[in-house]
């Protein structure tokens, strides 16, 4: 790996598998502490569960110590240039997680500092969340070569993660995508030119997940588009991921969804809930993947 973690996009083949390996490790191997006597500065723009909570007790519980920092504390590129930031980060601490709403911001970050800057989320990428869900689709049996993932909602931060992916393994992705909603043009341009995956913009969404392994969906209205909620809202009804839209899916296809949901819009309660969902679990692995993330960077395993 990289200095640092900003993208799937950095990772090889290999490399994927090999943090996956190690996940598996750390997940029962509790007396392993890289990060003993080392600091992790985390720094979130956006309001976060999963994220920070796993962060913090991954740092923990490999042995390190997270210090917690708002946006309203660090004014990251606005009271305070990116560049000092990440240089004064540097001086304190072994490594910098950072939530953050532009991704330049992350980019910057990793210009400037000295130690590994770990993407917690941008609106361009969350390589960490598809990390964890790629984690899932194995812990559940399904990772095999053209496993097929049916993508229903919006072409956001979470697409273009998964896009990343498919220019790496070979998966069979389907985007069930409104127009106008498209993911980055320059990713999705790169994961087709890559000929690793099939990969494919499917506008009805029971095409998309006909025969699906996997059904995936995501908030219509990510955080910074609240503005934009009523128009979403009905630009996307016919991509609620529901019982209806499972029936056209594999008999044991698993549901997934990064969380937080908007119960009763993207997705619904019987789906959400339902024998087939394996949310709970998708969130859970965000511990083990970023523990082995965070391993390799700063704890150099």
């Amino acid at each position: 790996m990289n200095k640092d973690f900003l993208s799937i996009a950095e990772l090889k083949k290999e490399e994927v598998f090999e943090l996956l390996t190690l996940a598996d490790r750390l997940k029962v191997e509790k007396d392993v502490k890289p990060l003993a006597g080392k600091t992790v500065a985390m720094i979130f723009q956006k309001p976060s569960l999963r994220t920070r909570v796993s962060f913090e007790v991954g740092v923990i519980q490999l042995g390190g110590q997270a210090i917690f920092l708002t946006d309203e504390g660090v004014g990251l590129g606005v009271r305070e240039s990116a560049a000092d930031v990440a240089n004064v980060l540097s001086r304190f601490n072994d490594a910098i997680v950072a939530r953050v709403f532009d991704h330049q911001l992350l980019l910057d970050l990793s210009k400037f500092a000295t130690v590994p800057v770990i993407n917690a989320l941008s609106d361009l990428s969350h390589p960490c969340q598809i990390l964890a869900d790629l984690y899932t689709i194995r812990q559940h049996g399904k990772l095999r070569d053209h496993v097929k993932v049916a993508y229903v909602g919006d072409g956001n931060n979470i697409v273009n993660s998964w896009l990343e992916l498919a220019s790496i393994i070979p998966i069979h992705l389907t985007l069930a995508i409104p127009f106008g909603y498209e993911p980055d043009k320059t990713i999705y341009d790169k994961a087709i030119q890559s000929n690793v995956s099939k990969v494919e913009i499917i506008r009805d969404p029971r095409n998309a997940v006909n025969k699906a392994d996997v059904v995936y969906t995501d908030t219509w209205t990510s955080m910074g588009q609240e503005q934009e909620k009523t128009k979403r809202i009905y630009d996307f009804w016919e991509y609620q991921v529901n019982g209806s839209l499972l029936r056209q899916a594999k008999k044991d296809v698993i549901v997934m969804h990064c969380l937080p949901a908007h119960r009763g819009e993207e997705i619904t309660d019987e789906a959400l809930d339902g024998k087939q969902s394996v949310v709970n679990d998708q969130a859970e692995n965000r511990l083990h993947i970023q523990k082995a993330i965070m391993a390799k960077l700063i704890g150099k395993m």
